[in-house]
């Protein structure tokens, strides 16, 4: 039996970072030092490296660099038909994947011209009703991720545990309506993959039955925690203003204070039917948009989303219950070849503002141009202006606060 030997030969170049730092030596003051927290780290989720001048504990500069991840969404939609696009926008953030399907889909049928018809038929509204159930479902899975991970990232297991077990309950509701677990595929442009399988209404309606008294002991356990409320009271501050600048949107825009939520600024699909409230930081227990006031808003954010869902529920069983005529696909165009047009659609999706532009030629099924608007991006950029002052370990109270998704930051 014979031994053979390997050699491996070092290339130069070859593990360098993807982005050089953006301080020298040259550039620190006295008693300053640069430091690297990530992308190993696990607040950062894995892809995300942050350059931190420190002073001791106190945090002078962060530098956000990203990479690791890239998916080259906007290359692979110029390459595909439309319908063929929906796999990839799945992966965009991928916590969330029923809510981004819903606003490309919508904006493809708003240059078809079909989205009115959709919002007339008895048949194009249950299929908008649906849509807004796994919209809203999908929300509330997303958001147990966002406080489940935070909690655990500022050192409460407990929560983490308790939000993973609600949100298998909502991953296998979903993955009953589309056959897979995370990346769906359900909201298909002109309607959906398929119906809600049969007894799909009566079983949600008891998760969220269950769901309530969790909530209630969510909100004792983590936001009125003490603990808690010491780590994130007064703790990366991000003033309105800061906020609107830097084009933060979702919790982290409406955590400090301003009441916008596209679901009732834009109005679109059902959601002007639906009688939901917009929850807004209020510096309760320390600053207005702080890291306690974000985590508070997605809480009370998880509350509006059933209410959503219980009356949509109500619609899908009364007026627009499901019939032997009812067809999922009924308003999908045999071709997707829109006019030539420019065209930009946004939608709410957990994490804040989803939009995509699209250039249409008028003689192809693929898009000239196709691009993501990223909320997670905008979101992100703003973390050296709330960090600067703040101790290293709040650092990580300051990121899990904002809730990223890398897949459609480096998208």
């Amino acid at each position: 039996m014979t031994t053979q030997t390997i050699q491996y030969e070092y290339e130069p170049g070859l593990f360098q970072a993807s982005e050089p730092n953006k301080y020298t030596l040259d550039d620190l003051g006295s008693g300053e030092m640069i430091l690297n927290m990530g992308p190993q780290h696990p607040s950062t989720h894995g892809v995300l490296r942050m350059e931190i001048v420190t002073d001791g504990e106190v945090i002078v500069d962060v530098v956000p660099h990203l990479g690791y991840l890239h998916r080259c969404f906007e290359k692979h939609a110029e390459s595909l038909p439309y319908n063929q696009t929906l796999p990839f926008v799945d992966r965009l953030d991928y916590m969330a994947a029923m809510n981004s399907e819903h606003v490309f889909c919508m904006g493809v049928e708003r240059m078809l011209g079909i989205d009115k018809e959709l919002l007339s038929s008895v048949n194009g509204r249950r299929i908008e009703y649906i849509r807004v159930l796994v919209a809203e479902l999908n929300r509330l899975a997303s958001h147990f991720v966002a406080i489940g991970t935070y909690a655990l990232d500022i050192g409460a297991y407990t929560p983490f545990l308790w939000m993973m077990r609600d949100r298998e309950h909502l991953q296998r509701l979903l993955e009953w309506v589309s056959g897979a677990r995370m990346l769906y595929n359900y909201i298909w442009i002109g309607g959906l993959y398929y119906d809600l399988p049969v007894g799909f209404e009566e079983r949600c309606q008891e998760f969220l039955t269950y769901l309530k008294p969790k909530l209630i002991e969510l909100q004792q356990l983590v936001i009125e925690n003490k603990i808690f409320v010491k780590r994130t009271a007064n703790v990366g501050v991000l003033p309105l203003p800061v906020a609107i600048n830097y084009g933060c949107s979702g919790p982290v825009l409406r955590a400090s204070g301003l009441r916008y939520d596209l679901r009732r600024v834009d109005g679109y699909s059902v959601y002007p039917e639906l009688d939901f409230a917009i929850p807004i930081g209020e510096g309760t227990v320390g600053t207005l948009g702080d890291c306690w006031d974000r985590t508070n808003v997605r809480v009370l954010e998880c509350w509006e989303s059933v209410k959503i869902a219980e009356q949509c529920l109500t619609q899908l069983t009364g007026d627009l219950k499901r019939t032997r005529d009812f067809d999922p696909q009924a308003m999908a165009p045999k071709k997707i070849r829109p006019k030539a047009q420019e065209f930009y659609i946004r939608g709410e999706i957990p994490k804040g503002e989803l939009g995509f532009f699209f250039r249409a030629d008028g003689r192809s099924d693929v898009p000239f141009r196709c691009r993501a608007r990223s909320c997670s991006y905008h979101n992100l950029s703003v973390i050296s202006e709330i960090s600067k002052g703040a101790m290293i370990a709040d650092l990580v109270a300051i990121i899990g606060s904002i809730d990223v998704v890398m897949g459609e930051v480096d998208r």
